[in-house]
């Protein structure tokens, strides 16, 4: 199946082009609606910023003046949660607050997740080319270059951030989402044996005899089979994902996504060696705060990507 993604809606940097941040909106929203929003909210702790205007209202846009920020719009699709309406979405996903329910297996997880293959995949595709396209433009140099969403865009990031191929990114963050097949990777890390035949893998037929693949690889490597998508080789001793710092937070009362799926994502990201700095914000729901965006903003000053 093949799916129609909207020209992204592109805000060129106030000066000089150092860097490109590209940023996703939430299920049922488009680039119009999330981006110039979010530019335009204020963010705290940036006195750094600005030293010479301590009282100025500084914005992610004033932040990061070099920087060109990139929102695509999902493509229109049939959202089975939702009688198959049709709405923005990146992949097709059941509400995460119905898989909190006790009485959920997690063999029933699970198969709602197979749902999302074909959507995520296609996503997970479109992602990869844009952020070629933006690190070709910054002369090679994927540094520059940082990834992240909101919600369901933070899902989807953070799905594109692990099956990477390319040279590891200078950042990545995510905003009150959670991690797609989570179960099935940690499953890997922890040694459970989620396969009935080891002849059925096809990862490992073509590699177990060239190089020792270690659990958090392997991990992501089913994580791309889960997907339907192939791995021209395994990834490196050092994937990119291992060496692209992220940033998750996630609101306490967030009633859409639990801050649970939060906890659990970094968990498991922190399992297959991801560097994540994790924030939590009391009473935040389903949304950002000027102290999520002003964290969000001192974690990518100290990773020293070049947006300033």
């Amino acid at each position: 199946m093949s799916y129609d993604y909207p020209e992204p809606l592109v805000i060129q940097p106030r000066d000089s082009h150092r860097c490109t941040i590209i940023l996703l909106h939430g299920r049922g929203s488009n680039a119009a609606k999330f981006g110039p929003i979010l530019l335009s909210s204020s963010a705290s702790h940036l006195d750094q910023v600005n030293q010479a205007d301590k009282d100025a209202e500084h914005t992610l846009a004033s932040a990061f003046t070099h920087a060109k920020f990139i929102f695509p719009t999902a493509p229109r699709r049939r959202a089975i949660a939702y009688n198959r309406s049709v709405i923005n979405q990146w992949f097709d996903n059941w509400p995460l607050s119905t898989d909190t329910v006790p009485s959920k297996t997690l063999r029933e997880k699970q198969d709602r997740e197979y749902h999302q293959a074909d959507s995520l995949r296609a996503t997970t595709i479109f992602l990869h080319k844009l952020l070629r396209e933006e690190i070709s433009l910054l002369g090679g140099d994927a540094k520059r270059v940082i990834l992240g969403g909101l919600s369901q865009g933070c899902a989807a990031s953070l799905v594109a951030l692990l099956l990477w191929d390319g040279e590891s990114l200078g950042a990545a963050i995510g905003m009150c989402g959670w991690l797609p097949f989570r179960h099935q990777m940690e499953d890997l890390v922890q040694g459970v044996d989620t396969a009935e035949d080891d002849d059925d893998n096809p990862f490992i037929e073509e590699t177990e005899d060239e190089v020792e693949i270690s659990l958090p690889v392997r991990a992501v490597m089913s994580l791309a089979e889960d997907l339907g998508m192939s791995l021209s080789e395994p990834p490196s001793h050092e994937p990119p994902f291992q060496q692209t710092p992220l940033f998750l937070a996630h609101g306490t009362e967030d009633e859409k996504v639990p801050v649970d799926c939060g906890r659990e994502a970094r968990r498991c990201l922190s399992m297959i060696g991801v560097d994540v700095t994790w924030a939590e914000y009391a009473g935040l729901g389903h949304w950002y705060s000027k102290e999520m965006l002003g964290d969000l903003v001192a974690f990518i000053m100290n990773n020293e990507v070049e947006v300033e």
